[in-house]
């Protein structure tokens, strides 16, 4: 059964099918053990479980965006299966029940993966966004509101940079450019400026990475210019900021410190709520960018800007903590501070093995070498 391929465990979708029913008035009904059951097509005793009460099946079909005949299949089963007119018209009912409602649910659960992600790393979130990158993804191809597409598109925006950062993360660069090039395609659905320019920036990093970094350095020049017209303060702060990593990585030193200062001065002064691209910007997270890209050019004062980042921190950011020490690790070894390089790196490389961060430990092992 392709429930399988999300990475909640069965008690958490479980819950998830109760608020559900609850907020949409579905009658169906779900157990953890009727789950299992589902999920491994059999009963205790060996026998065929069959279909679940039509009850259920409804349930089922709205929360995951799927007939139940897909999500009864194997993973893969149903690829390549021409689609019949019963199947079509299930999935343009399901589409059509797309509602404000229902756009808030999607995004909730975006947020809470979001939250998954920063503390526990890719390792632990990537199949689910991947799971709802499918959903969402078969919701949108069979819409026929073109509010609700664009929504959808934008929603889809951000779960494919979501996925394209932690493939990244995980070490995948193919697979992230990917994630990036379907991210940036659903971008320009949404018919908003600022989904398509901030999928085109993130997937610079891919090229500053694999060492494309004037490419980068000119994907995110083209980006501040687009966004210089209708884009809030806060996304051209961030874009600035990437900007200043990437001229940064590129060896652009002067450049470098004046996008950060563009971006501090774009910084707005109290959070609010953003209407737009998922960015994390406020000063901490700027300070700790800053210094990174100070640590890169090799400036003495990136260990004071750097520090001060990290005594800031939300403990909850935890791949920001370990690049961020990564940093710390960096530009202590660049003073000739050894020992304080080198308890920056442990704590940095026993982080990264926590939430499997492949990027920081390549870093790492570039750094001070391979764990003893």
């Amino acid at each position: 059964m392709r429930l399988r391929e999300r990475s909640q465990t069965l008690a958490e979708f479980v819950v998830e099918a109760e608020r559900f029913a609850r907020t949409f008035g579905e009658a169906g009904t779900l157990s953890v053990r009727h789950l299992q059951r589902l999920i491994s097509g059999r009963k205790p005793n060996g026998s065929p479980v069959g279909r679940p009460r039509p009850a259920t099946a409804r349930l089922l079909e709205r929360m995951l965006g799927l007939p139940i005949d897909d999500l009864l299949a194997s993973p893969g089963a149903a690829r390549g299966r021409v689609e019949s007119d019963d199947e079509l018209r299930q999935r343009l009912s399901a589409a059509r029940r797309v509602n404000g409602d229902v756009l808030v649910l999607l995004r909730d659960q975006l947020t809470s993966m979001r939250r998954l992600d920063r503390q526990l790393g890719a390792a632990t979130a990537h199949e689910e966004v991947v799971t709802k990158i499918r959903q969402v993804s078969g919701l949108r191809s069979h819409s026929l509101a073109p509010g609700i597409r664009n929504q959808l598109g934008a929603l889809l925006a951000e779960l494919g940079t979501l996925a394209g950062w932690q493939k990244l993360d995980m070490g995948s660069v193919g697979e992230s450019w990917q994630f990036y090039e379907d991210a940036k395609a659903a971008a320009r659905e949404s018919d908003d400026v600022a989904f398509q320019v901030h999928c085109s920036a993130e997937q610079a990093f891919v090229l500053i990475d694999v060492g494309e970094t004037s490419s980068a350095v000119e994907l995110l020049r083209a980006a501040e210019r687009t966004a210089e017209r209708g884009t809030g303060r806060l996304l051209r702060s961030w874009l600035a900021a990437a900007h200043g990593e990437a001229l940064a990585a590129d060896g652009q030193r002067s450049a470098s410190l004046r996008a950060f200062d563009r971006a501090a001065a774009l910084l707005p002064a109290e959070a609010s709520a953003v209407d737009g691209p998922y960015v994390v910007l406020d000063p901490v997270h700027l300070a700790r960018w800053r210094g990174h890209a100070l640590a890169r050019i090799g400036e003495s004062d990136a260990v004071e800007v750097l520090s001060t980042a990290l005594s800031s921190l939300d403990p909850t950011f935890t791949r920001a903590e370990t690049a961020l020490r990564v940093d710390l690790a960096t530009a202590f070894l660049a003073l000739g501070e050894r020992e304080e390089g080198r308890v920056h790196a442990e704590r940095a490389r026993a982080l990264a093995a926590e939430i499997g961060s492949a990027r920081q430990q390549r870093r790492i092992t570039l750094l001070v070498g391979p764990a003893n």
